[in-house]
């Protein structure tokens, strides 16, 4: 079986990370959404929100394309939770220059730690490149509207938390 680990935030799930999603569930039999628990970032959905939400979002993902997708909260070592859950292959999604600088780095550092794990790039499709969950939720807090860079579920959420 062919398991991948597709970490981050989500803090929220946007369409941007739901196409990395869609798009990796083809290249795996299981694809593990790794939840970060990283609390330096501070952010807006609480951990249980979180992976509620990517549940929700991906079932029927999971139902459409037969891949078992799950989430999995995580506060240890990216490398770690990547054996912890038996994943052959890290799933890392770039945007732009930016976001491959930062990702190259922790490939390095990643290959050292364990060479037997490989990481795959997927560009995000160019309608989704701009979004950033950081944006969507500032956007989102001074009343702009996010509706065209998340589900419908999700922004019901945004504008519940930020009473917008």
């Amino acid at each position: 079986m062919r398991i991948g680990l597709y970490p981050g935030t989500f803090d929220p799930i946007t369409l941007g990370h739901m196409d990395i999603i869609r798009r990796a569930s083809a290249l795996v039999d299981r694809l593990v959404i790794g939840v970060a628990i990283n609390r330096d970032k501070g952010p807006l959905f609480s951990l249980e929100e979180r992976v509620a939400m990517i549940e929700s979002e991906c079932a029927s993902l999971s139902a459409q394309t037969g891949t078992e997708i799950v989430a999995h909260p995580f506060e240890n070592l990216l490398i770690d939770c990547a054996r912890d859950v038996g994943a052959q292959v890290i799933v890392r999604g770039l945007r732009a220059v930016a976001d491959f600088e930062y990702e190259f780095q922790m490939v390095g550092m990643n290959r050292v730690l364990d060479n037997s794990i490989e990481t795959v790039f997927l560009m995000a499709e160019a309608r989704h490149q701009a979004i950033a969950s950081k944006l969507v939720k500032e956007i989102a807090r001074l009343g702009g509207d996010v509706s065209q860079f998340v589900t419908p579920l999700v922004n019901t959420a945004l504008k519940e938390r930020l009473g917008s």
